[in-house]
């Protein structure tokens, strides 16, 4: 395999995909370079959603699909936003919109601010790959009291892993693909590529 389209408009995204999968050699083509269309996450579990765009995006381009469908869960909003994330402070809203909503959800709570990322990923051959590649992973740590840095995307400015005392956007980017839920399903991602003969 040298190539695959990311099932994603995300360019913060695409950018941890670029990073990841260039060492293997294999280029990650965004899909807007075919003008394929986001499709609509109708499913109700991470896996579900990921599915439903990797195959859109095999379907539409002909190539093999990556999609990846990832949230933050926050113990006390009982896994809230959770595949919501992308769309938490309403339809049109942007990354620094939902995380704000967030920082108000929580403003009362001083203590108990465990929360995670996860991430789903689903590597489909074709569209009507019977059995697709998928991996999980999660990132744990705490939402902070408010944003700081700006490395990141989505919730990075206010998440803060078990790991450090600083923000996920802090971190530069090789700690962040070590880390986080994304670089860890990718990884094992990557194994199961391996295992199958599909990468070096």
């Amino acid at each position: 395999m040298d190539k695959f389209v990311l099932a994603s408009g995300n360019k913060g995204k695409l950018k941890e995909f670029t990073e990841i999968f260039s060492a293997y050699g294999v280029e990650v083509l965004p899909q807007s370079q075919f003008d394929v269309e986001e499709v609509p996450e109708t499913g109700t579990t991470f896996v579900e959603n990921a599915i439903i765009k990797a195959r859109h995006a095999a379907e539409i381009t002909g190539l093999a699909a990556i999609a990846d469908d990832s949230g933050l869960e926050v113990d006390l909003l009982d896994g809230a936003p959770g595949i919501y994330s992308a769309r938490y402070g309403g339809e049109n809203a942007d990354e620094k919109d939902n995380y704000i909503k967030l920082l108000d959800a929580l403003k009362a709570n001083l203590t108990g601010r465990t929360a995670r990322f996860q991430c789903i990923l689903v590597y489909m051959r074709h569209a009507k790959d019977p059995t697709p590649i998928i991996t999980q992973a999660s990132w744990e740590g705490k939402i902070a009291f408010e944003a700081s840095g700006d490395k990141g995307h989505g919730y990075d400015p206010i998440f803060i892993p078990n790991e450090h005392n600083c923000s996920a956007a802090e971190l530069d980017s090789e700690e962040k693909n070590r880390l986080s839920h994304r670089g860890k399903a990718m990884k094992l991602l990557i194994d199961a590529m391996k295992n199958k003969g599909m990468i070096i």
